[in-house]
Protein backbone atom coordinates (compact mmCIF):
# COMPACT_ATOMS: atom_id res chain seq x y z
CA UNK A 1 0.00 0.00 0.00
CA UNK A 2 1.34 3.36 -0.64
CA UNK A 3 2.11 5.66 2.15
CA UNK A 4 -0.03 9.33 2.54
CA UNK A 5 0.05 11.72 4.47
CA UNK A 6 -3.08 13.66 6.23
CA UNK A 7 -4.19 16.15 7.97
CA UNK A 8 -6.64 15.13 11.09
CA UNK A 9 -9.64 16.88 9.60
CA UNK A 10 -9.18 14.89 6.21
CA UNK A 11 -9.30 11.50 8.38
CA UNK A 12 -12.47 12.25 9.52
CA UNK A 13 -13.96 12.32 5.84
CA UNK A 14 -12.04 9.26 5.15
CA UNK A 15 -13.44 6.94 8.10
CA UNK A 16 -17.14 8.56 6.98
CA UNK A 17 -16.38 7.81 2.97
CA UNK A 18 -15.67 4.13 4.27
CA UNK A 19 -18.35 4.07 6.52
CA UNK A 20 -20.61 4.41 3.65
CA UNK A 21 -18.96 1.85 1.95
CA UNK A 22 -19.24 -0.49 4.37
CA UNK A 23 -23.08 -0.12 5.00
CA UNK A 24 -23.81 0.14 1.46
CA UNK A 25 -21.26 -2.61 -0.24
CA UNK A 26 -20.01 -4.73 2.54
CA UNK A 27 -16.65 -5.33 0.98
CA UNK A 28 -13.63 -6.90 2.61
CA UNK A 29 -10.54 -5.24 2.65
CA UNK A 30 -7.84 -5.00 4.81
CA UNK A 31 -6.91 -3.88 7.97
CA UNK A 32 -5.02 -0.82 8.09
CA UNK A 33 -2.82 1.22 10.57
CA UNK A 34 -2.34 5.27 11.32
CA UNK A 35 0.53 7.54 13.21
CA UNK A 36 0.86 10.77 13.41
CA UNK A 37 3.78 12.53 13.36
CA UNK A 38 5.26 15.08 15.34
CA UNK A 39 3.44 17.79 12.75
CA UNK A 40 0.00 16.73 13.49
CA UNK A 41 0.20 14.87 9.93
CA UNK A 42 -1.47 11.67 9.25
CA UNK A 43 0.26 8.40 7.78
CA UNK A 44 -1.83 5.39 6.67
CA UNK A 45 -0.34 2.09 5.52
CA UNK A 46 -1.35 -1.73 6.28
CA UNK A 47 1.81 -2.65 7.21
CA UNK A 48 3.41 -1.00 9.76
CA UNK A 49 7.22 -2.27 10.87
CA UNK A 50 9.54 -1.34 12.84
CA UNK A 51 11.74 1.16 10.83
CA UNK A 52 8.95 2.96 8.93
CA UNK A 53 9.14 6.53 9.61
CA UNK A 54 11.58 5.75 12.30
CA UNK A 55 9.01 4.09 14.36
CA UNK A 56 7.87 1.10 15.96
CA UNK A 57 5.12 -1.07 15.20
CA UNK A 58 3.45 -0.41 18.82
CA UNK A 59 3.43 3.26 17.62
CA UNK A 60 1.03 2.66 15.26
CA UNK A 61 -2.89 2.59 15.60
CA UNK A 62 -4.75 -0.33 14.72
CA UNK A 63 -8.45 0.39 12.66
CA UNK A 64 -10.28 -2.53 12.25
CA UNK A 65 -10.79 -3.90 8.72
CA UNK A 66 -14.24 -3.40 7.10
CA UNK A 67 -15.04 -6.84 7.33
CA UNK A 68 -14.29 -6.73 11.10
CA UNK A 69 -16.58 -3.71 11.44
CA UNK A 70 -19.46 -4.86 9.02
CA UNK A 71 -19.93 -7.82 11.18
CA UNK A 72 -19.62 -6.51 14.50
CA UNK A 73 -22.58 -3.86 13.36
CA UNK A 74 -24.64 -6.27 12.00
CA UNK A 75 -24.53 -8.30 15.06
CA UNK A 76 -25.56 -5.51 16.78
CA UNK A 77 -28.58 -4.41 14.89
CA UNK A 78 -29.12 -8.04 14.59
CA UNK A 79 -29.32 -8.95 18.56
CA UNK A 80 -29.98 -5.33 20.10
CA UNK A 81 -33.93 -6.69 20.30
CA UNK A 82 -33.71 -9.84 21.84
CA UNK A 83 -30.75 -8.96 24.01
CA UNK A 84 -33.17 -5.88 25.43
CA UNK A 85 -36.00 -8.53 25.92
CA UNK A 86 -33.97 -11.18 28.06
CA UNK A 87 -32.23 -8.51 29.86
CA UNK A 88 -35.69 -6.68 30.93
CA UNK A 89 -36.98 -10.29 31.58
CA UNK A 90 -34.08 -10.68 34.36
CA UNK A 91 -34.28 -6.90 35.03
CA UNK A 92 -30.28 -6.08 34.26
CA UNK A 93 -28.97 -3.67 32.40
CA UNK A 94 -29.62 -3.84 28.56
CA UNK A 95 -26.36 -1.88 27.97
CA UNK A 96 -24.17 -4.21 30.27
CA UNK A 97 -24.99 -7.10 28.10
CA UNK A 98 -23.94 -5.70 25.37
CA UNK A 99 -21.13 -4.80 26.33
CA UNK A 100 -20.26 -8.22 27.65
CA UNK A 101 -21.77 -9.64 23.95
CA UNK A 102 -19.24 -7.79 22.57
CA UNK A 103 -16.19 -8.05 23.93
CA UNK A 104 -16.62 -12.28 24.46
CA UNK A 105 -17.89 -12.56 20.65
CA UNK A 106 -18.29 -9.39 18.86
CA UNK A 107 -21.74 -10.63 18.69
CA UNK A 108 -20.95 -13.61 16.49
CA UNK A 109 -23.41 -16.46 17.89
CA UNK A 110 -20.80 -19.06 16.45
CA UNK A 111 -18.20 -18.05 18.35
CA UNK A 112 -15.79 -20.83 20.13
CA UNK A 113 -13.04 -20.04 22.48
CA UNK A 114 -10.10 -21.90 22.93
CA UNK A 115 -11.10 -23.37 26.20
CA UNK A 116 -14.27 -24.12 24.83
CA UNK A 117 -16.66 -21.03 25.61
CA UNK A 118 -19.51 -20.93 23.17
CA UNK A 119 -21.75 -18.68 21.41
CA UNK A 120 -22.73 -14.94 21.91
CA UNK A 121 -21.93 -14.58 25.65
CA UNK A 122 -18.85 -17.80 25.52
CA UNK A 123 -20.57 -19.87 28.03
CA UNK A 124 -18.37 -22.84 29.16
CA UNK A 125 -20.39 -26.32 28.76
CA UNK A 126 -20.20 -26.60 32.69
CA UNK A 127 -21.72 -23.13 33.37
CA UNK A 128 -24.61 -23.80 30.98
CA UNK A 129 -25.28 -26.79 31.95
CA UNK A 130 -25.43 -25.51 35.49
CA UNK A 131 -27.40 -22.35 34.43
CA UNK A 132 -29.90 -25.34 32.45
CA UNK A 133 -29.45 -23.71 28.78
CA UNK A 134 -30.77 -26.15 27.22
CA UNK A 135 -28.91 -25.04 23.78
CA UNK A 136 -25.49 -22.97 23.92
CA UNK A 137 -25.95 -22.30 20.03
CA UNK A 138 -28.99 -21.21 20.21
CA UNK A 139 -28.47 -16.63 20.65
CA UNK A 140 -31.64 -17.26 23.04
CA UNK A 141 -30.81 -19.73 25.04
CA UNK A 142 -27.12 -18.47 25.32
CA UNK A 143 -27.69 -14.83 26.20
CA UNK A 144 -30.68 -15.81 28.58
CA UNK A 145 -28.13 -18.27 30.08
CA UNK A 146 -25.34 -15.25 30.36
CA UNK A 147 -27.89 -12.89 31.88
CA UNK A 148 -28.76 -15.01 34.51
CA UNK A 149 -25.23 -15.39 35.21
CA UNK A 150 -24.16 -11.79 35.20
CA UNK A 151 -27.28 -11.64 37.66
CA UNK A 152 -26.17 -13.95 40.31
CA UNK A 153 -23.06 -11.86 40.16
CA UNK A 154 -24.07 -9.09 40.42
CA UNK A 155 -26.07 -10.28 43.56
CA UNK A 156 -22.63 -12.02 45.19
CA UNK A 157 -20.78 -8.67 44.66
CA UNK A 158 -23.18 -6.23 45.78
CA UNK A 159 -23.45 -4.73 42.57
CA UNK A 160 -19.93 -3.53 41.94
CA UNK A 161 -19.17 -3.95 38.15
CA UNK A 162 -15.38 -4.44 38.15
CA UNK A 163 -15.50 -7.60 40.14
CA UNK A 164 -18.60 -8.53 38.57
CA UNK A 165 -16.73 -8.62 35.54
CA UNK A 166 -13.79 -10.03 36.65
CA UNK A 167 -16.03 -12.85 38.26
CA UNK A 168 -17.16 -13.35 34.46
CA UNK A 169 -14.16 -13.36 32.84
CA UNK A 170 -11.84 -15.57 35.43
CA UNK A 171 -14.32 -17.06 37.80
CA UNK A 172 -16.07 -16.40 40.91
CA UNK A 173 -13.26 -18.60 43.29
CA UNK A 174 -10.66 -16.35 41.81
CA UNK A 175 -11.63 -13.05 42.55
CA UNK A 176 -12.41 -13.84 45.87
CA UNK A 177 -8.82 -15.44 46.48
CA UNK A 178 -7.78 -12.14 46.01
CA UNK A 179 -10.63 -10.33 47.04
CA UNK A 180 -10.65 -7.80 43.92
CA UNK A 181 -10.05 -7.83 40.60
CA UNK A 182 -7.15 -10.86 39.90
CA UNK A 183 -3.50 -9.80 39.33
CA UNK A 184 -4.21 -11.06 35.19
CA UNK A 185 -3.27 -8.97 32.34
CA UNK A 186 -6.24 -10.35 30.28
CA UNK A 187 -8.42 -9.62 32.99
CA UNK A 188 -7.72 -6.28 33.89
CA UNK A 189 -7.60 -5.43 30.21
CA UNK A 190 -11.35 -7.18 29.89
CA UNK A 191 -12.83 -4.79 32.59
CA UNK A 192 -11.45 -1.95 31.27
CA UNK A 193 -12.29 -3.58 27.60
CA UNK A 194 -16.58 -3.97 28.86
CA UNK A 195 -16.67 -0.88 31.04
CA UNK A 196 -16.04 1.08 28.26
CA UNK A 197 -18.23 -0.43 25.77
CA UNK A 198 -21.07 0.04 28.26
CA UNK A 199 -20.18 3.55 28.74
CA UNK A 200 -20.37 3.63 24.80
CA UNK A 201 -23.44 1.79 24.54
CA UNK A 202 -25.42 4.11 26.98
CA UNK A 203 -24.20 7.45 25.53
CA UNK A 204 -25.64 5.77 22.13
CA UNK A 205 -22.81 4.56 20.77
CA UNK A 206 -22.33 1.55 19.05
Amino acid sequence: MRIRRFSTNLLIVITALATTLLLTTGESRADFYSYVDSSGKMHFTNTPHSGFLKKNKSDFKWHMSERGAHRSQAGYLSYDELIRKISKKHSMDPELVKAVVKAESNFNPNAVSRVGARGLMQLMPDTAKYLGVKNIDDPSDNVDGGVRYLKYLMEKFDSKLPLVLAAYNAGENVVRRYNGIPPYKETKRYVKKVLAYKKQYTEGGR
